[in-house]
């Protein structure tokens, strides 16, 4: 592989890497479309991809951990997500089970609990007279990523 081409794909995820967060398969999705994009053999891709990786996990710019806890910090407190949809997330992103736990243990399930109950208390509101509100409100929770016992428990401290 040419070191400028190397090189150059390197710049750029880091500066990449620099302005936010990126799990290890987003960068080397990244790192496997730049190297291509540069002129690298077709048939060297795959390993300078990997190369370029552990080049930028050894230099921290890439943590999957990391960006697991933040990911789930800003997806449990800012969009209103539950676990369940969390955890889903991050598994398609390509992180461990083992780096989902750890990162999951950052949430406040207090506030997590405290949201919910939020949640369907508005959600309520809007489906006031309807016959269904019950069943609609336990899909709109197991939608937003809750638990159905979660979601029980929520509903019994509504009524």
């Amino acid at each position: 592989m040419d070191r400028t081409v190397y090189d150059k794909v390197l710049d750029r995820l880091r500066t990449l890497c620099s302005r936010r967060e990126y799990c290890s398969g987003d960068m080397l999705k990244k790192a496997a479309e730049y190297l291509s994009r540069y002129g690298c053999e077709p048939d060297m891709v795959p390993d300078a991809a990997e190369e370029v990786l552990e080049a930028l996990r050894k230099d921290r710019y890439v943590d999957d951990l990391r960006y697991a806890s933040s990911f789930a910090r800003d997806k449990s407190g800012i969009a209103g997500w539950g676990p369940v949809k969390i955890r889903y997330a991050l598994s398609a992103k390509g992180i461990g089970q083992d780096v989902i736990s750890d990162a999951m243990d950052g949430i406040d399930s207090a506030r997590a609990e405290a949201r919910l109950l939020r949640l369907l208390e508005s959600k309520r509101k809007a489906l006031e007279g309807d016959p269904q509100s019950r069943l609609k409100l336990i899909r709109f929770a197991l939608g937003r990523g809750y638990g159905y016992a979660e979601t029980e428990k929520a509903l019994k401290t509504l009524q």
